[in-house]
């Protein structure tokens, strides 16, 4: 027992982070450790307002989600609003999206974004709440045509810059945190309509949060398919993303690379763009 206390102690901190995520990226960790503490490739997103900057990794990862044909989408855990604004821009004219975050104050963060980075004629159709997304599922099902659920995580690279969290990092906020995931995206998957697509992001590192998720949700629903964004007939080419946002992003996406159920934009190898995981998953 004594043995695994001190195991535990020793993971924990900026000693403990470093050999965690050592052993996971063996080799490549110090130089993907420098792109974290490094400078984030921004892309400059404009829908005729204000300019609002945010990690051109984020701008891939709502992309992604098939708009067309959508009349209701859900933006689940939406502040600060990046993501959202992406989403509210590459919607259809008709269609409704509606943007929710739990935390109050990040809540009246994202209000603020909205009305200060959308035309009136855009900002009309996106409806905020706060509430926790991992209960809405019990108010309604089968809601939306669309979800994005960009989860909370463990987000190593904002650990990094902040001497505070680092020295409190443990591997027990990871898995704190993949259960939070779980339940969020549990409840986005019943939210979600047959024939409907949801895109699961965090901006984490850890298979844990990631691709765990994803294999969690294949064993619990039976109707849940994985599309390939490189293959799936579902999915929509880079270069056919690229032409939807430039009206309102001139930034080039970033590369990705393939994991077990999705794709991973690391900032070692993409100019400092991400981290940002993403996988599309279908209702079938």
């Amino acid at each position: 027992m004594s043995n695994k206390k001190n195991a535990v102690k020793k993971l924990c901190g900026a000693a403990g982070f470093n050999e965690y995520y050592g052993s996971l990226f063996a080799e490549r960790w110090t130089a993907l450790k420098a792109a974290l503490s490094g400078d984030v490739r921004y892309a400059e997103w404009n829908a005729g307002k204000a300019a609002y900057f945010l990690d051109s990794g984020s701008v891939r990862a709502a992309a992604t989600l098939p708009l067309k044909g959508a009349k209701r989408i859900l933006d689940m855990c939406a502040a600060p609003g990046g993501k959202t604004l992406v989403l509210a821009c590459l919607m259809d004219s008709d269609a409704e999206l509606f943007a929710n975050e739990r935390s109050f104050d990040r809540y009246k963060r994202l209000c603020r974004v909205l009305d200060e980075h959308l035309p009136a004629e855009i900002r009309e159709r996106v409806h905020v709440s706060c509430s926790d997304g991992a209960t809405l599922c019990k108010r309604e099902k089968s809601a939306f045509d669309r979800i994005l659920l960009d989860a909370p995580c463990s987000s190593e690279r904002h650990v990094l810059g902040d001497e505070k969290y680092l020295s409190e990092w443990s591997p027990s906020r990871i898995k704190m945190l993949s259960a939070t995931q779980w339940a969020l995206f549990s409840s986005a998957f019943r939210l979600l309509r047959q024939g409907g697509f949801l895109v699961y992001s965090t901006c984490a590192l850890t298979k844990s949060e990631n691709d765990d998720i994803l294999r969690r949700a294949l064993k619990k629903f039976d109707d849940a398919e994985i599309c390939d964004v490189h293959t799936s007939p579902f999915s929509t080419a880079q270069s056919e993303l690229q032409k939807s946002i430039a009206p309102f992003c001139a930034a080039e996406l970033p590369d990705s690379e393939a994991t077990e159920f999705g794709q991973h934009i690391l900032p070692d190898l993409q100019n400092g763009a991400g981290p940002l995981f993403f996988s599309l998953v279908r209702k079938k």
